[in-house]
């Protein structure tokens, strides 16, 4: 499912204008991604965990550098 298919499924079933539920989801995927950015995770019971994880660099990337 593509953004603009959520947005147009939303907006049907709750009668919100297309572009309100637009700026709504463009809203909270902002949030989500600068609260990850800033080190927390995001835990929203009933749906699902935002969490990042340290990794070790990948050997491309090791190479790439030399």
């Amino acid at each position: 499912m593509r953004k603009a298919d959520l947005v147009n499924k939303i907006s049907d079933k709750t009668g919100i204008p297309k572009v309100d539920v637009l700026v709504t989801l463009e809203t909270m995927f902002k949030e989500v991604k600068d609260t990850l950015a800033s080190g927390e995770n995001i835990y929203i019971r009933g749906f699902g965990s935002f969490i990042t994880k340290k990794r070790a660099a990948k050997l491309a990337a090791i190479l790439r550098k030399m």
